[in-house]
């Protein structure tokens, strides 16, 4: 009994407790859902409606209690109550009245209200519809600006255009299917932009190629003109510096130097250039711009080295440079004015290969030229050439130094052409005396190569000592130093005088000399050429220090500098030793003749039984031959000249006088024959010291006369005409008179000498005393003679 009352007291307890957290639940006010979910999930409904009849018991029974507690309180309440519900009705019914009343009012409020509700949100639409409008109105504007910059063909601020409306504008376009529009077509319209832009570039690359030949010509023109006027004032400052040395010195010349822009006269335009680089760096396609633009720069370049097959090099070398200047000096100005689009690599690299190309061709070309004039002008141009692409940065030594390789083969050129003008000069030349009938004619062939004699112009018509050869020659020689100093000025040499000078004494020797003396040598000279020969190798010695100051001065050297003795032309002396080969020339030709006229063992009576009363016919002959020859000597060779030629002659005669005598035709020899020669010596002796005055060789040659050189024949005649020959044999008497003669050759002629004539009647006539005398002395020389040998 105890177990079930304690089992039913537990399960009571068990009940209780539950009960109790239900109640605690329902006056938290709790959620009695997850409680009465438990009591279901669990299959016990019944209990939780139990406990909760159980808790209503329970709250029944705390209200009865409460109640009985606080029942007057409550009675109280309650009539307190009442009187609030009165006067909540009193309240209520003047709410309503005062609602009412605002009611009334509000519904005008309210509909006012809904009214400004409605324009605000008219205001809100119109707003945005004024936003959209203006977004629409500038990127139709922006796009209306787009059009004409396309249009224009302005690609550039196009491209700026659309990417404006595409990071700025596109996103706010309220119309999809526009915005979309818009989208899709901003790539077609940058390749579209890019592809024109590079079909402008195309079109530029083949303009600026065919314009690249006028561009190089401009600028070497440009040079060549700089060039002329640095020329002029060199040469005025050289003329002022003259004329200071010489006390002169009210002399001005200018300074002025002109600043020259190249820009201003190249006509480029690398706009199309410029838009496209700017372009493709907008497009981010600038290296592939650049890439392609090096390339085609390169494959018009490697077109332009080719040299033309369709004409010479010597009429296509000013076009072939021309258009090679003109590319790069574009290419410079890309360089420097394009931003990035060449660098300074790409263009060394393109230089480079053309240097190479461009020697390659000159060597080729100066090997192949055979004239010097085609070498000097493409020489010329190619200097101008290198002049001017230094002027624009281009490194041009290679250049110079081919150029300055070709000198030798120049000069090669330059010294045949001058051999077969020389050869021509003296194959045409007439050898007469030029006659200068005007005074153009005597400044042109004498005061321009300083062949005057005297400051004073003579009377025309003038006969000049040379032929038309000298001026010709030194105008050859002239055109010579100016090819020569044309050829090595602006090619690097720094000393060209003294190169010009080494060639100028090669044309001097080597060519004029050596044509000279074949002239000289070939047996075709007659007497009065060489005699004119002669006289122009005088002048042209004479215009050896022309040529030397002409030379200076093409060079600017101030002529102070080359008037000191060292400084002269081994030519000179070379065609001075000429000028005696031709001396030599015309003293054979006069000796030659001589020997004509003076044939004595022909036309004398070696043993004549007559004494002569006058000369033989032969010396007569002689006479006016030598009177020619020196009248003639005298017009045109210098005194010196007439000297030697006169005294070569006259030894020459003695000379045959004596061989004469030697000569073994001769076997005897009477003093007839004798005093004959003694008649021909005398009236050459008196001639000769004639023209020895009349020459005014007297006044030169103090020393010797022409008659000293007829001694020897003139101490034999009268040796053989002596009383007594013996005295010959005394030295004291032999200095004296016979200080000329051989032991031997008066030894063998003296045996040949009879004083007698082979006559009977001669002997028988002729025999006296005195000739007795004579013939003993002479037998006793004859034996002294012999003894001594």
């Amino acid at each position: 009994m105890n177990g079930k009352a304690n089992k039913r007291n537990g399960v009571e307890n068990g009940n209780f407790g539950e009960d109790l957290v239900l109640a605690n639940s329902i006056s938290n006010g709790e959620d009695l859902g997850p409680i009465v979910r438990l009591a279901f999930e669990m299959g016990r409904p019944g209990s939780l409606l139990q406990q909760l009849k159980t808790v209503m018991k329970k709250k029944d029974i705390e209200i009865e209690e409460l109640c009985k507690t606080h029942y007057e309180e409550f009675i109280l309440a309650v009539d307190e109550l009442r009187g609030v519900l009165v006067d909540a009705e009193e309240m209520k019914g003047e709410l309503s009245s005062d609602n009412f009343k605002l009611q009334e009012v509000g519904t005008a409020l309210l509909s006012k209200v809904e009214e400004l509700l409605e324009l605000h949100s008219m205001k809100r639409n119109i707003m945005d519809a004024m936003t959209m409008s203006k977004n629409c109105i500038q990127i139709l504007e922006l796009c209306s600006k787009f059009n004409d910059y396309l249009l224009k063909g302005q690609f550039y601020p196009a491209l700026k255009t659309i990417n404006l409306i595409e990071r700025k504008y596109l996103q706010n376009v309220p119309v999809k299917s526009i915005r979309m529009v818009i989208k899709r077509r901003i790539p077609v319209i940058k390749m579209h932009i890019e592809k024109n832009v590079n079909n402008q570039v195309s079109e530029w690359l083949e303009h600026v190629r065919c314009s690249a030949k006028s561009i190089g010509q401009t600028a070497i023109a440009h040079t060549a003109s700089l060039r002329q006027r640095d020329e002029e004032m060199l040469e005025r400052q050289r003329q002022a510096e003259e004329k200071s040395l010489s006390g002169h010195n009210d002399y001005f010349y200018p300074h002025d130097v002109e600043f020259i822009d190249e820009d201003c006269f190249l006509e480029l335009d690398l706009t199309p250039l410029y838009r496209a680089y700017h372009v493709h760096t907008f497009l981010g396609a600038l290296s592939q711009f650049q890439d392609y633009y090096y390339k085609n720069r390169t494959l018009q370049l490697n077109s332009d080295l080719q040299v033309p097959s369709s004409q010479p090099f010597v009429e296509s070398y000013q076009s072939y440079f021309a258009q090679i200047a003109g590319h790069f000096i574009t290419d410079e100005r890309v360089l420097r004015t394009a931003g990035g689009l060449l660098v300074s690599d790409q263009i060394e690299i393109m230089w480079n290969m053309a240097v190479a190309k461009m020697v390659s061709v000159l060597n080729e070309q100066f090997v192949h030229m055979d004239s010097a004039t085609h070498l000097l002008l493409v020489k010329d141009y190619v200097a101008l050439f290198a002049t001017t692409l230094r002027q624009y940065g281009y490194e041009v030594r290679p250049l110079v130094e081919s150029l300055n390789n070709s000198q030798d083969k120049y000069h090669e050129l330059l010294f045949e052409e001058c051999r077969q003008q020389i050869a021509n000069i003296l194959r045409n030349d007439s050898y007469e005396q030029m006659v200068m009938k005007k005074d153009s004619d005597y400044e042109n062939s004498i005061l321009l190569f300083d062949l005057q004699t005297s400051d004073i112009v003579p009377a025309f018509p003038y006969v000049a000592p040379f032929s038309a050869m000298v001026p010709d020659a030194c105008r050859a020689i002239r055109s010579f130093i100016k090819s020569s100093v044309d050829y090595l000025s602006y090619g690097g040499q720094i000393n060209s005088y003294e190169i010009v000078m080494k060639h100028l004494d090669k044309l001097l020797i080597d060519v004029l000399n050596e044509a000279l003396l074949r002239t000289i040598h070939s047996g075709n000279v007659d007497l009065s050429q060489a005699m004119q020969i002669a006289a122009n190798i005088a002048l042209l010695e004479k215009a050896c220090d022309f040529f030397l100051r002409h030379a200076a001065q093409l060079c600017g050297i101030p002529m102070r500098t080359i008037e000191r003795p060292d400084d002269t032309l081994t030519a000179k002396v070379v065609l001075r030793t000429s000028r005696d080969a031709a001396y030599m020339a015309l003293l054979n030709l006069v000796n030659s003749k001589l020997d004509e006229s003076m044939a004595l063992t022909d036309k004398i009576n070696w043993t004549s039984e007559e004494m002569p009363q006058e000369g033989n016919d032969y010396i007569n002959e002689v006479i006016i031959y030598l009177g020619t020859v020196l009248s003639t000597a005298q017009k045109i060779l210098p005194l010196d000249a007439i000297y030697r030629v006169g005294i070569g002659a006259l030894e020459h005669i003695s000379n045959t006088i004596i061989s004469a005598f030697l000569s073994d035709n001769i076997k005897r020899f009477n003093v007839n024959a004798v005093i004959g020669i003694n008649y021909d010596l005398k009236m050459l002796e008196t001639f000769v010291d004639e023209k020895f005055h009349i020459t005014g060789l007297s006044d030169m040659f103090k020393e010797e006369s022409f008659r000293e050189c007829l001694v020897e024949a003139r101490q034999l005649i009268n040796l053989l005409l002596s009383n007594q020959p013996e005295t010959f044999m005394n030295p004291v008497i032999r200095e004296k008179n016979y200080n000329s003669l051989d032991f031997k050759k008066v030894a063998s002629i003296c045996e040949k000498f009879k004083d007698s004539p082979d006559s009977i009647f001669g002997n028988l006539s002729n025999r006296n005393t005195k000739q007795n005398t004579r013939k003993k002395s002479m037998d006793m020389l004859k034996k002294r003679l012999k003894d001594f040998n």
